[in-house]
């Protein structure tokens, strides 16, 4: 499955400005999500390091929670649901995520069981890793 923003928002809560999603190129539920957000003139980027803009790391960390979302509330009857991000671990910021990029993201269901999915994600810049965590 490949979603546009229209189709982000039939399935994710969040929204502009916080929504960290443009485009997904591939669901498999309750697998994998992959797909980016482009980098231009950001809120965050005015506000964190204003000199020297970057993507706050815990805004890398949200994006991908927000992709890894998706391939749960895909599985049939979770369409609409809310999900919460209980705990992030192996967090590496690894590079500078700025303006005028593609902030690409891959992200996998390691397990999903009684309603808690452990997710391992990646995002990219410029085919290298900047971030990672799970």
């Amino acid at each position: 499955m490949k979603l546009d923003l229209k189709g982000i928002h039939e399935y994710q809560q969040n929204r502009d400005p916080y929504l960290l999603i443009d485009y997904v190129d591939e669901v498999i539920p309750g697998k994998i999500a992959n797909g980016f957000k482009d980098l231009k003139d950001d809120w965050f980027f005015k506000v964190h390091w204003p000199s020297d803009p970057n993507m706050p790391g815990m805004l890398q960390v949200e994006a991908m929670v927000q992709l890894a979302a998706l391939s749960i509330i895909a599985l049939p009857g979770n369409k609409g649901k809310l999900i919460y991000l209980l705990s992030a671990d192996k967090i590496r910021l690894i590079k500078k995520v700025t303006p005028e990029n593609r902030f690409y993201m891959n992200t996998k269901i390691l397990s999903y069981k009684r309603g808690i999915a452990h997710c391992y994600a990646e995002g990219i810049i410029k085919n290298q890793i900047a971030s990672k965590a799970e």
